[in-house]
């Protein structure tokens, strides 16, 4: 077998910013692969050349999320895509949360509003407040938490994305964020590492795009509960096989049980950093994958 051919999928704003790019891409090549970065949007003659599509820093999809998706189809066809294509659409879009909490996985209460759907002040109205959100967004974007009698504030705020014909999310203020966010990464089916963050939405009744993602990273143990929500979340996801790699965001609720308040499965930042042995997990589970004979 010659050697692998390994594109590792990225964006510019990726190129700019990923930290964790340049080290997937240095320890594939140390171990002997063909390994470059490449942008999703490139010409797409492109991906035939290689053996395997590994999905990274693809940092804008969400505001081309059709542009993304036929790229995600076209490129499966032609190469192997991992994450694979039809997790990368269910994924896409957080209504997948509804099928999350269907398969008995503790989310975050959530309520989705179509365009179209009537708001009212009351389904905003809860004593820690709401988080306000898109269904399609990625880094927090157009999102906000509103205090309690804030609830007009929230409703300005859905309808504002109900208008540009989007699909908004209605969460419940989790006051125990501020203990700090929990993300557990998972490689090829198996727990890697976590990492515990500060809270990300600080200030309140504002949309501030511009604000720090990934605050106060640091190394962080999860808990056997945590584990086990964790692991009930990637069981309900409706996938053949294992995932190359997968993040769980978790939070506490009121009674301190963990809740799943997203599940990354496109392009999450994996913390590689914060973990070295992340990043060898990582590098092997994509070596055995583009040694992997095609079904």
């Amino acid at each position: 077998m010659g050697t692998a051919r390994i594109a590792v999928a990225t964006s510019e704003v990726g190129v700019a910013y990923d930290a964790d790019l340049p080290l997937i891409v240095d320890a594939l090549r140390a171990d002997g692969a063909a390994a470059e970065a490449v942008p999703w949007d490139a010409d797409p003659g492109v991906w035939e050349r290689f053996d395997l599509a590994v999905v990274r820093s693809t940092w804008d999809y969400a505001e081309r999320l059709d542009e993304f998706l036929a790229w995600a189809d076209a490129t499966a066809r032609v190469t192997r895509l991992w994450n694979p294509a039809p997790v990368v659409r269910w994924n896409s879009d957080k209504r997948y949360l509804r099928d999350l909490g269907a398969r008995g996985v503790p989310v975050v209460p959530t309520r989705f509003a179509e365009p179209g759907d009537p708001l009212h002040e009351a389904d905003f109205d809860r004593p820690d407040g709401v988080v306000v959100k898109p269904a399609v967004s990625a880094g927090a974007r157009d999102t906000a938490r509103y205090e309690a009698g804030r609830a007009a504030d929230a409703v300005r705020h859905a309808r504002m994305l109900l208008d540009q014909g989007r699909t908004a999310m209605v969460q419940p203020y989790l006051p125990l964020v501020a203990e700090g966010e929990r993300a557990l990464v998972f490689v090829a089916g198996a727990f890697s590492h976590a990492i515990r963050k500060g809270p990300v939405l600080t200030e309140p009744n504002t949309i501030d795009n511009d604000r720090v993602a990934h605050p106060g990273v640091t190394a962080y143990h999860p808990t056997e509960a945590e584990l086990r929500t964790a692991r009930a979340a990637l069981a309900a996801v409706p996938a053949a096989g294992e995932l190359l790699f997968a993040r769980v965001d978790l939070a506490l609720g009121a009674d301190r049980e963990p809740l799943v308040m997203e599940l990354e499965l496109i392009e999450p930042n994996l913390f590689l950093q914060a973990d070295p042995q992340g990043l060898r997990r990582l590098a092997d589970a994509v070596a055995a994958e583009s040694r992997r004979t095609p079904v």
